[in-house]
């Protein structure tokens, strides 16, 4: 009897291991599914757009869409969520071009038609950072409002705590990857974890205004992880909360387009 149950929890303990050995080394595959396009695909938008490509310190090119409003009150620099592409993601712009803002939309690598894969947490950042530099020499940077859907939140709130934008709007976002991971797989140990994406720590250092919108009924990311995030900063100008939304689809949503207008048009900020 004692023999099978040493061999019940050792075989229990092998599969754990197992688990988190799978965990660990195929995270990138778990958090990022991104969808690849032919080098010479040719993107197709109701709105005029530019094609920008940007070439990494590694030699990697990343892929953007830049949508024009003429004339422009300013740009919404959009980092989106972590499934599809531009081809998918580019119809986001016309919530912002409709009320008079550019829109530029970045492809982290191994997206669309940008090259490489992503390989850690900082280099999320450096690529942001590398493109959000370059296109900041074409906008005064009080002109710029960051922008984050779910995963992009992170890098988002990044880009804004170490820059001066006008201001950040955060989409869907989460409290952290730690916390996420507790609440989605209690039994895994934390620090297998190498995304933290810690939206919590960069807000407290943005000097700009904080919007932060969430579906009700988000079963990916609970509102609560906005709720918490509002607490704890008390740099969060707003949480806006959108009755019968889920995780995808807010840019399109109604009550979401009617607040944003507010924000965007709103002279004091």
């Amino acid at each position: 009897m004692k023999k099978i149950i040493f061999s019940f929890f050792k075989i229990v303990i092998i599969l754990y291991v197992l688990l988190c050995s799978v965990l660990y080394f195929f995270q990138e595959k778990i958090i990022f599914l991104p969808t690849k396009l032919n080098p010479n695909f040719q993107f197709k938008f109701k709105q005029p757009f530019e094609e920008r490509n940007f070439i990494t310190s590694d030699g990697k090119k990343l892929n953007g869409l830049l949508f024009k409003s003429v004339p422009s009150k300013g740009l919404v620099f959009y980092l989106h969520g972590n499934a599809g592409n531009l081809s998918s993601w580019g119809f986001a712009a016309e919530t912002y071009t409709r009320l008079g803002y550019d829109v530029f939309i970045l492809d982290y690598r191994g997206y669309g038609k940008s090259e490489g894969e992503i390989k850690n947490q900082q280099q999320l950042f450096d690529d942001a950072t590398l493109v959000y530099q370059i296109i900041k020499q074409e906008y005064d940077e009080n002109r710029i409002v960051i922008t984050g859907y779910s995963i992009g939140s992170g890098i988002a709130s990044y880009l804004a705590a170490t820059n001066h934008p006008k201001m950040l709007i955060l989409q869907a976002p989460y409290y952290n990857l730690v916390d996420m991971m507790q609440q989605k797989m209690p039994f895994v140990p934390t620090f297998i974890l190498k995304y933290k994406l810690e939206n919590n720590r960069y807000l407290k250092s943005c000097h700009c205004p904080i919007y932060l919108f969430h579906g009700k009924e988000d079963t990916i990311i609970p509102f609560q992880s906005s709720q918490k995030l509002q607490k704890e900063c008390n740099r969060v100008s707003q949480l806006i909360l959108l009755d019968d939304l889920g995780h995808n689809g807010m840019n399109e949503n109604s009550m979401y387009q009617s607040e944003i207008e507010k924000i965007l048009n709103d002279r004091r900020i």
